[in-house]
Formats: structure tokens, sequence, C-alpha cells
């Protein structure tokens, strides 16, 4: 083997990282908007969760239906649902403000101006919700 010959070693030198915060996130308002986006969807599958309990409870009869609402009344239930809510509705509207970024919506060959499609989901939205109170107030 000749001096000029490189040496070659199975293990890479170690790379240098520079340690980051787990609070990196709060450092920037789009970075703690986006965490906070994410975390919603949790808030979401919960809310999808309680549900499905629900539907569960109504094919098992009046008896788990009843005991069913009786564990929704707690404390511990009603201070999670208005956490939730809260996550839904900031889920819901981060979601309708990325909605002209996500799908570029074109007529006779321009692009819709976005404040046009997200104002378009917002009144999809207050549309629905309002069918959903008459349904609620009908029965």
């Amino acid at each position: 083997m000749s001096a000029s010959a490189p040496h070659y070693t199975l293990h890479h030198p170690k790379w240098y990282r520079r340690r980051v915060s787990v609070w990196w996130w709060l450092q920037s308002r789009s970075y703690t908007g986006f965490v906070l986006r994410e975390l919603s969807s949790v808030f979401v599958a919960l809310f999808a969760l309680v549900t499905l309990w629900q539907v569960r409870a109504v094919a098992q009869g009046p008896e788990a239906y009843e005991a069913f609402l009786a564990r929704l009344r707690s404390p511990l239930f009603l201070a999670g649902h208005v956490l939730a809510l809260v996550f839904v509705l900031f889920h819901s509207v981060t979601w309708f403000n990325l909605a002209p970024k996500a799908m570029v919506v074109r007529l006779a060959g321009r692009r819709m101006p976005d404040l046009l499609v997200a104002g378009a989901n917002y009144a999809a939205w207050l549309v629905l919700s309002a069918a959903v109170l008459l349904l609620l107030r009908r029965a």
C-alpha cells in the first residue's frame, strides 16, 4: 500500500447539528399557527370518535344512550368539548384561508381571486350551519 493512498473508515465523522429547542415553533407567528393547526387535527379526530361513540350508544338502545348523555354532561367532558370546539373552529378557519393556495380555481381561463375562493367556502359553511340549526330547532 502506498503512502499516498487514501485511508477510508467505516464510519463518517460526526455531523455538526445545532441544538434546537423543543419550543422552536413559538419563535415565529407562522410556525406557531402551523403547529397549532396540526395539533387541532387531534381534536377533530376526538370529535369524530365521540360521534362514533354516540352512534354506538344509539344502536345499543335508550338506556345506553341515556348513559352516554349523562357522561357528556360531566364537567370534564363539557370542558373538553369547549376546548375541542375552539380547536375545530381554528382548524376550519385556517383550512378555509389555505383553500385558495391548495386549490386553484379557474373560470374562463382566468384564476379566481383568493378572496372569492375563501369567501365561497365561508358562505357554504354559513349556509350549512344555518340548515343544521334549522333542523335542530324543528326537532
